[in-house]
């Protein structure tokens, strides 16, 4: 059995995208929120959002920026990177991406 990191998200986006430029790419970045709902032990209705941090480049990123705006459902797949890095203070910070491999647009807002 082959084990990989591999996650598929469906939800709508919470900002436009924004665009990082390179010489030789671009990349694109916004933010996924995918909510889940589920009746606690208390017989009550709870709606849990979590908020993802999507990374995409390559004709990807190219499809995002033209086509993805704020509210717009879609469907990603991708693997889980985790990152750290010192800010200004000198302070470990730590950040959670999907890098996405796959995109599939759904509806409009």
């Amino acid at each position: 059995m082959s084990l990989r990191n591999k996650v598929t998200l469906i939800g709508r986006t919470g900002k436009d995208v924004e665009i990082v430029k390179f010489e030789n790419g671009k990349l694109a970045k916004v933010s996924l929120a995918t909510t889940d709902h589920y009746t606690n032990a208390l017989g009550e209705k709870v709606e849990e959002t979590q908020w993802h941090n999507l990374v995409v480049n390559g004709k990807l990123a190219d499809i995002m920026e033209k086509y993805v705006e704020k509210g717009k459902e879609i469907a990603v797949e991708g693997k889980v990177v985790y990152k750290n890095y010192e800010d200004k203070e000198g302070i470990k910070r730590f950040t959670t991406e999907i890098r996405v491999e796959e995109l599939v647009l759904l509806s409009g807002k």
